[in-house]
């Protein structure tokens, strides 16, 4: 089982992230509307997992996710542009229809392969990013 090593920013929105490092999967659970210091705190806890691999395999589970803020929408925009070519998978997990609508909003920023899984197959997202 993966451990978490980042905790949510505040009650309300943040993020949690599970290292699977030794297999190249990381798994992110974001929550709420995320703010620039969601990934001040994010992006040097994956950073050294990008790094050690030469892809990886994302799993972005959005559990009561509401956006971002303008600023962390400029940082998430760095970080995809920053590592468009370091994701081989990328697996959004959500419950509404524009979460959804995100696995096709995001392929242009990057060359992984993206798929869309609803909240209640998150056990068949994580089986996606680790197939071969």
């Amino acid at each position: 089982m993966p451990t978490v090593f980042a905790e949510p920013s505040t009650a309300a929105a943040g993020h949690a992230v599970a290292d699977g490092s030794a297999e190249n999967v990381i798994e992110v659970t974001l929550t709420g509307k995320l703010a620039a210091a969601d990934y001040e705190a994010f992006v040097p806890r994956i950073e050294p997992l990008l790094q050690q691999h030469d892809k990886v395999r994302m799993v972005v589970i959005l559990d009561d996710f509401h956006g971002w803020s303008v600023g962390a929408l400029w940082e998430d925009v760095k970080f995809d542009l920053k590592h468009f070519a370091d994701i081989d998978r990328l697996a959004i997990v959500g419950d509404a229809t524009w979460e959804k609508g995100m696995s096709v909003f995001c392929k242009p920023f990057t060359t992984a392969k993206v798929q869309y899984f609803d909240l209640s197959k998150v056990d068949a997202a994580r089986a996606w990013v680790r197939e071969n």
